[in-house]
């Protein structure tokens, strides 16, 4: 099984990505951003704003899951922003080929809280801005979100609560 935690900068994925593999057996965290900086020497000539833009990092994804999956079994938690829907749609097409069961779940936090989050993180300084910037996409991607996901509002939650809700619905 897949988990994929989706929400934009700061609404917790990486830290609930943490909290939610203590609690499931046999579940690993697959960080997706890793394939984007192994394209990024290989397709360097072909600019993009984000590497979710080249076609093959999507494509690379799910293969790359299948592939861990196949290999070691369990659940595999991605914590990764999606905010372009022909993206997660590509890449939710790839893992229903593949046959294999996805709960995609988006992390939501209301904008003051997630600008608070962003401008007080101390380790992201460098991407403050570019957090900052993608709040209007992410606010257009809620569209899609209501629809194709299930959404939880972390803004009055801990990761661990956050967690302990994922886990409890996962079986």
């Amino acid at each position: 099984m897949i988990i994929w935690l989706n929400g934009t900068f700061g609404a917790g994925k990486t830290t609930t990505a943490k909290e939610l593999i203590t609690l499931l057996p046999q579940s690993r965290i697959f960080d997706s951003e890793y394939v984007g900086y192994m394209l990024r020497h290989v397709l360097d000539s072909e600019p993009v704003q984000n590497f979710q833009d080249w076609r093959p990092w999507r494509q690379l994804v799910v293969a790359t899951a299948t592939q861990v999956l196949d290999y070691v079994g369990g659940t595999l938690v991605i914590p990764q922003t999606v905010l372009t829907h022909q993206y997660w749609q590509e890449i939710h097409a790839g893992f229903e080929h593949a046959a294999i069961p996805l709960r995609h779940i988006v992390l939501h936090a209301d904008r003051t809280e997630l600008t608070r989050r962003i401008e007080s993180d101390p380790v992201e300084t460098i991407a403050r801005q570019w957090r900052l910037d993608h709040l209007d996409a992410y606010e257009a991607a809620q569209v899609w979100y209501r629809e194709e996901a299930e959404i939880i509002d972390t803004t009055q939650l801990t990761p661990t609560q956050v967690a302990a809700r994922i886990a409890a619905g996962t079986s």
